[in-house]
């Protein structure tokens, strides 16, 4: 079975096809010819997820997925969430982002916050929504230099060290954005 993944990101594709059984074939826009810019105009993570999955569905007819991830603070009442790729404005950038939200949270004690990623999956005439949550703190400065977006300033509950300072590996066993694909690839393999 075919199964599109409605992201450009191959870093990504490739993880999922990793988790997938050998029966799905893993496709990216790219393969089926997309080169749309889809917008995420939904006031929620689910909202966006099912969007884009609603998009690939209706105008190339194939079953697929779409994520779409925030970052939930707290003290900022949940700031800034559907916004966090565009939370310092655009063009998007991480840094500006960064400084932004340790502006935002500067003098302020309760620094709890998670990562969460909704998925949507569009198969057959039906869909499905998963989530996945990993919840933590942030940091009051920059620490790592691997991962993108705010990893430098998330540290994970049960961890002394960012995301940033962690290895693909390590994160992907935790992360948000791991925890709803592993539900996403669990239904799947049942479903087939």
């Amino acid at each position: 079975m075919k199964l599109v993944f409605a992201t450009n990101n191959l870093n990504k594709l490739a993880e999922v096809q990793k988790m997938l059984p050998a029966s799905i074939e893993l496709l990216s826009l790219k393969d089926i010819n997309c080169f749309d810019e889809i917008e995420e105009t939904a006031t929620t993570l689910e909202g966006n997820a099912q969007l884009k999955a609603n998009y690939i569905k209706e105008k190339f007819g194939y079953n697929c997925f779409a994520d779409d991830t925030g970052l939930e603070v707290e003290a900022l009442n949940n700031a800034p969430g559907v916004y966090s790729a565009r939370y310092a404005g655009e063009p998007s950038n991480s840094e500006n982002n960064m400084q932004k939200l340790l502006t935002e949270l500067n003098g302020k004690d309760n620094r709890k916050a998670q990562f969460r990623t909704a998925i949507c999956l569009n198969l057959d005439s039906n869909q499905f929504l998963f989530e996945g949550i990993c919840k933590g703190q942030i940091l009051t400065e920059k620490k790592g230099e691997k991962g993108f977006g705010y990893d430098p300033i998330f540290q994970p509950e049960g961890y002394d060290k960012s995301f940033a300072e962690m290895t693909s590996e390590e994160k992907n066993k935790i992360s948000h954005r791991g925890l709803a694909i592993q539900k996403l690839v669990e239904f799947l393999k049942e479903y087939y």
